[in-house]
C-alpha cells in the first residue's frame, strides 16, 4: 500500500505486513499501528507487544517503542511501569456524552468566528482537508478509516486555528476527541454521512455567514454523537 504525503514518501501495509521501505521509519511503524488501533484490529484494552510488532512489521524494537510514545502522547496507547503497553480502552458512555457537550459548547461558536475571518487561503486549506476525507484511495478499509479520523481532526483543528482561540483550540485537541471517538464504530456510514455535513460547514465558510457556520457545525456534531450512540447498545 503506498501512503504518500507531501514531505514524505512511504510504503506501509497497514492490514499486517512488513514495511517495505521507508525515509521516516518510525513514521511508518506509527501510521500502521495507528491504522490498526482505529479499525479495532488492536483492540481496546488489549496488550500491545513490542515483539510481536516486531516480527509482524519487521523492524527493529527502537522504531516501534517511538512509535508507541507518539501514540501514548495521544491517547490511544498506555504503558504500565513493568507490565508495558495496552491499547487504551474503550471511553465510557458518560466520557462520550460529556465530550460531545464539551464540543457543542465550544466548536459551533469557534466556526462562527472563523467564518467571520475567513478569507480565499483559509478557505482552500479547508476544501483541501474535506477532499483528503473525499478520496477513496487503495482497497485498504482499515487505512482508508484511519485517514479519515485523521484528515477529520485536522478538518476540526483548522477551524479552531482560524477561530483565533489558543485555549479552545488546545482543550479541545488536548481530549484527542476524534481520534477516541472514531474508534467507538468501524463502518462506512460514520465518514459517508459526515461527508456532506463538512459540505454544508464549508458552503457557510464560503459565503462567509457566521450564523450559517454555527448552525452548520451545531448539526454536524449533533448527528456524529446520534451516529454513534448504537456503539453503547
Amino acid at each position: 500500500m503506498q501512503v504518500t504525503n507531501a514531505s514524505n514518501a512511504r510504503e506501509v501495509d497497514p492490514a499486517g505486513g512488513r514495511i517495505q521501505r521507508s525515509t521516516s521509519l518510525v513514521e511508518d511503524v506509527y501510521e500502521a499501528i495507528f491504522a490498526q488501533l482505529m479499525s479495532l484490529k488492536i483492540a481496546p484494552g488489549s496488550r500491545i507487544t513490542v515483539d510481536s510488532l516486531v516480527k509482524e512489521l519487521d523492524v527493529s524494537h527502537t522504531p516501534i517503542r517511538e512509535a508507541l510514545g507518539r501514540l501514548e502522547g495521544e491517547g490511544l496507547v498506555l504503558k504500565t511501569h513493568l507490565i508495558g503497553y495496552r491499547a487504551a480502552p474503550q471511553i465510557t458512555r458518560r466520557r462520550f456524552d460529556e465530550l460531545y457537550e464539551l464540543r457543542l459548547l465550544l466548536e459551533p461558536h469557534a466556526a462562527a468566528k472563523a467564518a467571520a475571518s475567513m478569507d480565499e487561503t483559509k478557505l482552500a486549506v479547508l476544501q483541501e482537508s474535506a477532499g483528503g476525507m473525499a478520496r477513496r484511495e487503495g482497497k485498504d478499509e482499515r487505512l482508508r478509516y484511519s485517514n479519515f479520523a485523521r484528515q477529520d481532526a485536522i478538518f476540526h483543528d483548522r477551524i479552531m486555528e482560524y477561530a483565533n482561540n489558543g485555549l479552545v483550540r488546545e482543550t479541545l485537541a488536548f481530549q484527542h476527541t476524534h481520534f477516541h471517538i472514531f474508534r467507538l464504530m468501524f463502518h462506512s456510514r460514520v465518514t459517508e454521512e459526515a461527508l456532506d455535513e463538512h459540505q454544508a460547514i464549508l458552503a457557510a465558510f464560503a459565503a462567509s455567514d457566521p450564523a450559517a457556520a454555527e448552525q452548520a457545525m451545531r448539526r454536524h456534531i449533533e448527528h456524529s454523537r446520534d451516529r454513534l450512540l448504537p456503539a453503547f447498545d
